[in-house]
């Protein structure tokens, strides 16, 4: 059997300027992360990135601490869903994001106050009533990342081992594909994946198969490690 992690990336930068890059947190998640990968002995055939920034710093600092060259394919198919876009096509008036972020920081818990909105967002973009409304609708996406998959699954060919580092959506839609989700039980399943978490999956001739979903035990020993957003 072949196997392939997915990796989602490190804690980003929420609040910031540029959400779009690993906080100090999401930087030290990566090292622990690839720290617990080699002693786990994993050693990769292939190394795939999506082509956002958080991808990248993950995948470098993970591959550092496994003491292997920052080296990968990229693929956009291994994209997150542009949530910028879900939450104007919901709330239009947060096209001003200096406004969006005064909303937030006057609520008593702003990274709560996003969540609700985002998860509304995420509901509305889900129903595929307003698909007018979007540049990639959800069913868009979950076949883009299906073919994301079914590429990497035939470079790779048979008994090899890849890293995949992307974010919560993709592996979210591999997961539902797998398992035959519901779209709603799929996007419930997305607020609980850990940063730097691994989702494993295991493939051959006769398919492919989840194995292990949202792993973060390497950071039980510190809870400071723990984050989902």
């Amino acid at each position: 059997m072949g196997t392939i992690y997915l990796i989602r990336h490190g804690q980003a930068s929420f609040g910031a300027g540029d959400y779009d890059q690993l906080s100090t947190l999401g930087t030290e998640q990566a090292g622990v992360l690839g720290r617990a990968l080699a002693v786990r002995g994993v050693t990769p055939d292939l190394v795939v990135c999506g082509e956002l920034r958080r991808h990248r710093q993950t995948a470098q600092g993970c591959l550092a601490a496994m003491q292997l060259t920052a080296q990968w394919q990229e693929d956009p198919a291994w994209n997150e869903y542009d949530h910028e876009m879900m939450i104007e096509a919901y709330r239009p008036r947060f096209r001003d994001k200096a406004l969006m972020m005064a909303e937030l920081a006057a609520t008593p818990n702003p990274r709560r106050a996003f969540q609700d909105i985002f998860a509304e967002s995420m509901k509305r973009w889900i129903c595929g009533e307003h698909d007018a409304d979007y540049a990639e609708t959800w069913r868009g996406f979950c076949d883009r990342v299906e073919t994301g998959v079914q590429r990497l699954r035939e470079t790779l060919g048979r008994s090899k081992t890849a890293l995949v580092f992307t974010s919560g959506g993709p592996i979210t839609a591999v997961v539902r594909e797998r398992l035959a989700l519901t779209d709603l039980h799929a996007a419930q399943l997305n607020w609980t994946l850990a940063n730097a978490a691994v989702t494993k999956l295991i493939y051959g001739e006769r398919g492919l198969y989840l194995s292990s979903f949202n792993e973060h035990a390497h950071f039980e020993h510190d809870s400071r490690l723990i984050s989902y957003r």
